[in-house]
C-alpha cells in the first residue's frame, strides 16, 4: 500500500493563518514543525458511544457536562465504531494499525506479539515523552484462563453458562469515588503534567479508564444526573439469529429481563459513564491548571460499547451498535469548534491521526486513515466505509461488520447474514437479509474487496483447535482438565462446588466433533 502524505503542512498552515501570524517568514513553519504539540489520549472501557449528553441522548443531558463541554471546543465524530467489539482485539488493532485479520489480534489472550511496531515506538522515535496510566490491554498473554479457552472453543457450541455478573447495584450513600482505581489513574495524571507536564520536549499522555465496564455499580451522586425520562426499555428483536441466541445462552445474564430490572441496568450503567466524566474533568481541569490545554491535543474514545440490556444482552461482542458504536472526541491546537462529523469512522484511524498530530510520516501498510482534515476543515480521503470483526469468546462465528451508509451488513461464515437499515431502524430489530436480497449482494460483494472472511475464519478456527489441542494436552497432564472445563463452563466468577456442574461425556463429545470436524 502506498503511503498516504501527510496533513501536516496543510495544518501548519491553516493554524498560522487563524493566529494571524505571517506566512511570508520562512522561519515560521519550520519553527512549528520542529514544536510539536503535546497530545492526551482518554480512552475508556465499555462506553457506548451514543450515551453522551452532547449526541443528545434522553438521559444524559445532565451526566456529562465535561465529556459535552469537550465536543463544544473540538469535533465530535458521531458515527465512531470499534475495529473489534472487545478489549485486547480492539486495543491491538488500534495500536497496530491493523485490522484484527492483519495484526491477529484475535481474542484476550491473542494480541499483538512482541516487536509488533505501534503508534507509541514512533512517537517515542520521533522524541516525545510518552507516558501510560491505566489499562493498555493489547498484548498478547493476558487475562484469564477461560478467556483463552471459551474463546478457542467457541464453535463445538457447548451451550452452557461462561459467565456470571452480579446485580446492578445503586449504593445508597453519595459516594464520588465509586471506581477507586479509576479515580486513581487521574490523579496519577494531574500529579505527572504538573512534575513533567513542562518540557522542550512534546508528551504523550495515554489514560486507560476501566469504566464504565461491567460489573454494573454506581452511587447515588451519579444516579441522580440521570434523567430518568430519558431511560428508555429498549424494543424487542424482530428475529432471533442462532448466533445471537448462543450468545445469550453462554453470556447468563441471571437477573432476568423484567422492566424494571432492564431500566434499572441502564440507569446503573447511565450513571457509571456520568462517574468516568467527572474523571474526564478531573483530568482536563489538572491539565488547565497547568497552562497546557491550548497547546495539546485532546483525544477522547472508548474500546468498544455496550449491550446494555438492547437485544436482552449484557456485555459487548457483538456489532449491534449498543456493542460496536464508541466516543470518538478530538479538540486541541487549530481544531474546529463545536463541529460534529457523520461520516463513518473507526479506531483504526488514531494511529494515522497521532502521526498527523506529531508531525511524523505515516507509515506504509496502515490500515487506517488520519482524520486530521476532518478537525481543521480539508477534503478528507478517507473512505465512506468502517469494517469490523469478532472471532472471539460467546460467539459460536467469526462474524464481519460492514457499516456504509445508512446499513449495516453482518456476515456470519456458515450461518445466514443480519442486515440492517440504520436509518429507519436505528435500534437493529429488524434483520433485512431475507427481503433484501438484492442489498445483501451488493454489500456482501463489497466486503469481500476489503477482506476474504471466509478464508480468515477458516484461518482463525485452526488456530483455535490447535491452541486448544495443546491446552487440553497440558491440562490432562495435570489432573485438572475436566474440574478446569467445568468451572469455565459454569459461569466461571465465583463458581463454587454448590454450583459448579460436572463436565459431561456429552460435553466432551461436543468438543470431539469440533475438533475432528474440516
Amino acid at each position: 500500500m502506498k503511503r498516504r502524505a501527510s496533513h501536516r503542512e496543510q495544518f501548519v498552515v491553516l493554524v498560522l493563518a487563524v493566529l494571524g501570524w505571517a506566512l511570508s517568514a520562512p522561519s515560521t513553519p519550520a519553527k512549528a514543525a520542529e514544536t510539536p504539540p503535546n497530545i492526551l489520549f482518554i480512552q475508556t472501557d465499555s462506553m457506548d458511544g451514543r450515551v453522551m449528553g452532547c449526541v443528545g441522548h434522553p438521559a444524559m443531558s445532565r451526566a456529562t457536562p465535561n465529556i459535552d463541554a469537550l465536543a463544544r471546543r473540538g469535533v465530535l465524530f458521531r458515527n465512531a465504531y470499534t475495529n473489534n467489539p472487545i478489549c485486547c482485539p480492539a486495543r491491538a488493532s488500534m495500536w497496530s494499525g491493523w485490522y484484527t485479520h492483519h495484526c491477529e489480534g484475535w481474542n484476550n489472550y491473542k494480541g499483538l506479539e512482541p516487536g509488533t511496531p505501534t503508534f507509541r515506538d514512533q512517537l517515542d522515535a520521533a522524541g516525545y515523552r510518552t507516558q501510560t496510566f491505566g489499562k493498555t490491554d493489547y498484548v498478547s498473554g493476558q487475562h484469564s484462563v477461560r478467556a483463552r479457552v471459551s474463546a478457542w472453543t467457541r464453535s463445538a457450541n457447548i451451550e452452557r453458562p461462561q459467565y456470571r455478573c452480579g446485580a446492578p447495584k445503586i449504593i445508597d450513600q453519595e459516594a464520588i469515588r465509586v471506581h477507586a482505581s479509576d479515580w486513581r489513574i487521574a490523579d496519577q495524571a494531574v500529579k505527572w503534567l504538573r512534575d513533567n507536564g513542562r518540557s522542550n520536549k512534546p508528551f504523550w499522555l495515554y489514560l486507560g479508564f476501566g469504566l464504565p465496564h461491567p460489573e454494573f455499580k454506581s452511587s447515588q451522586t451519579y444516579a441522580k444526573m440521570i434523567d430518568e425520562a430519558g431511560i428508555t426499555i429498549p424494543p424487542a428483536d424482530q428475529y432471533d439469529h442462532p448466533v445471537m441466541r448462543y450468545q445469550r445462552v453462554v453470556k447468563n445474564w441471571e437477573h432476568g429481563f423484567s422492566e424494571e430490572m432492564v431500566r434499572t441496568v441502564r440507569k446503573t450503567y447511565f450513571a457509571m459513564i456520568a462517574e468516568a466524566d467527572a474523571i474526564v474533568g478531573q483530568v482536563l481541569a489538572g491539565l488547565e491548571e497547568c497552562g497546557m490545554t491550548d497547546s495539546t491535543y485532546i483525544v477522547f474514545t472508548s474500546d468498544h460499547g455496550e449491550n446494555a440490556m438492547e437485544h436482552r444482552q449484557w456485555y459487548k461482542m457483538n456489532h449491534y451498535e449498543s456493542s460496536a458504536r464508541i466516543p470518538l472526541i478530538v479538540a486541541g491546537p487549530g481544531v474546529r469548534h463545536g463541529v460534529q462529523v457523520d461520516k463513518p469512522v473507526s479506531l483504526i484511524d488514531m494511529y494515522p491521526l497521532l502521526m498527523d498530530m506529531a508531525g511524523c510520516p505515516i507509515p506504509a501498510g496502515l490500515d487506517g486513515h488520519s482524520l486530521l482534515p476532518d478537525l481543521v476543515g480539508c477534503p478528507s480521503d478517507r473512505p465512506d466505509w468502517v469494517l469490523g470483526e469478532y472471532h472471539d469468546t460467546t460467539c459460536n462465528a467469526g462474524s464481519f461488520m460492514l457499516r456504509r451508509g445508512d446499513w449495516k451488513y453482518i456476515a456470519y461464515p456458515g450461518y445466514e447474514p443480519m442486515l440492517f437499515n440504520l436509518k429507519q431502524d436505528p435500534d437493529e430489530v429488524q434483520n433485512l437479509a431475507r427481503s433484501r436480497p438484492e442489498q445483501v449482494k451488493q454489500l456482501d460483494d463489497f466486503l469481500r474487496t476489503i477482506v476474504n472472511y471466509e478464508a480468515v475464519d477458516a484461518k482463525v478456527k485452526a488456530y483455535d483447535r490447535a491452541s486448544f489441542r495443546q491446552w487440553r494436552a497440558e491440562t490432562k497432564a495435570k489432573g485438572q482438565y475436566e474440574k478446569t472445563m467445568a468451572a469455565i463452563f459454569s459461569g466461571n466468577e465465583g463458581v463454587t462446588p454448590k454450583n459448579m456442574v460436572p463436565w459431561t461425556d456429552r460435553d466432551e463429545a461436543l468438543i470431539e466433533n469440533w475438533l475432528e470436524a474440516k
